[in-house]
C-alpha cells in the first residue's frame, strides 16, 4: 500500500475526483497510472487532539490495509475522517470504508 504525502496530490484528488460520503467518512476517488493504490488520510483538528486523529488514522489505514485485496487496482483514493468517527470503534471505521467503496463502485463482488 503507497500513500499520497503530498499536499499537490491531495488537491489533485479533491479536484478532478468523485466524493461520496457517509455519517463517518468521506472518500475522493481518482485513477492513477500504477498498478496499485495509493491511499491518503486527512484528519482535521475538529475531530479532536492528536491522540484522538491519530487513532482514527490507524483504523482507517488498517481496515483499508485488511480489506485492500477487495478493491480495485490503479486508484488514487483519499480518506477525510468526518467528526463522528472520532468514538468510532474499528468495526464501524471498517464497515464505512467498505460502504464507500461499494458506493463507489471500487469494491469487486
Amino acid at each position: 500500500m503507497e500513500s499520497l504525502k503530498r499536499n499537490g496530490e491531495f488537491r489533485d484528488v479533491y479536484s478532478k475526483g468523485r466524493s461520496f460520503a457517509n455519517k463517518l467518512l468521506v472518500m475522493y476517488v481518482t485513477e492513477n497510472d500504477t498498478d496499485g493504490n495509493r491511499i491518503g488520510i486527512s484528519v482535521s483538528k475538529k475531530v479532536g487532539n492528536s491522540v484522538v486523529r491519530h487513532r482514527v488514522t490507524r483504523l482507517i489505514r488498517e481496515s483499508y490495509r485488511l480489506h485492500e485485496d477487495i478493491f480495485n487496482s490503479s486508484l488514487n483514493i483519499v480518506v477525510v475522517a468526518r467528526v463522528n468517527s472520532s468514538g468510532a470503534s474499528y468495526h464501524d471505521i471498517e464497515k464505512a470504508l467498505i460502504h464507500l467503496g461499494r458506493l463507489h463502485k471500487i469494491v469487486k463482488r
